[in-house]
């Protein structure tokens, strides 16, 4: 069965260039490609898509104004189309607030060229929308940065070794990829400002971390930032790792900190889920506790696995309550996880950990 895909943007250009990209793929159909959400409400009379592509600046009704109203009365997976830019990032945060599944980025110019470049990377994150359960979104989004070679964490990091000593220093590693921004801040809104601190890998562009940490931290208890390199890992404070840059876990002493690099994508992501977790192997071991939540592909899987081995504590999202069980499947088959639980049990199960020392 193919997937039925709706594109709604102003630009004449994006149109054109989304419907040939769309048209190439068997497993796809072009169901309409129309200028604006009033447009697009006419032709949903005829019948809805499995996936819309959404600008979100557009005359005569914005597109988190109709994204609401999609949410409200016919829940689909959609899918925010906008530009890389700080303003844009702003935008698509309230878009993930409001029900959007996923983001694509694309360039005040050369549109054409940045699509035709990255058009692997629009049809898989299409294809991983149409699979989302769009009825327990919460608030929202994530993308993926595709390459042809997937490459392992053993392009930035060497394996883990052995384990570090049990100490009284402790530190949670999460990752996620799509619905994970609702998993997050489900997770981070009810942690108190004395739980242990935190590193976070969401798949997301570069420019629109910086935004989600913020929104984040205006709702949560605990401090949420963007990392640059060198932050402490403090208690009451969740690290995030920067979009378009890998963040790996350091240890001085006593003392945990970040590195955040430029590097190749990592099982075709930056930041990588893997490359953090391993580096939580090496420098945390036993002192650490992975948490692996809702998303596609198999990102985390193998990195997951080596803090397993060296005595981290590691914990599943159970599928019920992924939006796309994908990355939690793929840790839970390499043999890694400890515990599966649903998203509601991951807070308590950081307090419960941050107070057996």
């Amino acid at each position: 069965m193919t997937i039925k895909v709706m594109v709604v943007d102003d630009s004449a250009v994006i149109r054109r260039v989304l419907t040939d990209i769309i048209n190439k793929d068997p497993a796809l159909e072009l169901m309409a490609a129309v200028a604006d959400p009033i447009f697009a409400m006419k032709r949903l009379e005829k019948g809805w898509p499995d996936v819309m592509v959404l600008d979100v600046e557009m005359p005569r009704m914005d597109g988190i104004t109709f994204l609401k109203k999609l949410m409200t009365e016919h829940p689909i997976p959609v899918v925010i189309c906008s530009t890389l830019t700080e303003s844009g990032a702003e935008t698509t945060m309230q878009a993930m607030s409001s029900g959007a599944v996923d983001i694509v980025t694309k360039p005040k110019l050369g549109a054409k060229s940045h699509f035709q470049e990255e058009e692997r990377m629009f049809l898989d994150v299409i294809k991983s929308a149409a699979r989302a359960k769009v009825a327990k979104l919460r608030s929202t989004p994530p993308v993926r940065m595709e390459s042809s070679e997937k490459l392992t964490a053993d392009a930035v990091l060497s394996r883990a070794s052995s384990a570090m000593s049990e100490t009284t220093e402790r530190v949670v590693a999460i990752g996620t990829s799509t619905g994970g921004t609702q998993a997050l801040e489900t997770v981070l809104v009810q942690l108190p400002r004395t739980c242990l601190g935190m590193v976070i890998v969401q798949h997301m562009p570069e420019k629109f971390t910086a935004a989600f940490a913020g929104r984040l931290n205006s709702v949560c208890e605990v401090t949420v930032k963007e990392a640059k390199d060198g932050d402490r890992v403090l208690t009451g404070q969740a690290l995030i790792a920067p979009g378009g840059q890998h963040m790996l876990l350091r240890r001085s002493g006593a003392k945990y900190y970040v590195e955040v690099k430029d590097g190749p994508l990592v099982s075709r992501h930056k930041p990588s889920v893997d490359v953090m977790f391993r580096s939580v192997a090496k420098s945390a071991g036993r002192n650490a506790l992975g948490i692996i939540m809702t998303g596609m592909g198999d990102d985390g899987a193998r990195g997951m696995k080596e803090m397993h081995d060296v005595g981290s504590k590691t914990i599943a999202q159970n599928e019920q309550s992924c939006v796309v069980y994908g990355m939690p499947k793929e840790a839970v088959n390499h043999g890694g996880v400890d515990t599966i639980i649903p998203l509601d049990n991951i807070p308590d199960e950081i307090v419960k950990y941050g107070n057996f020392l």
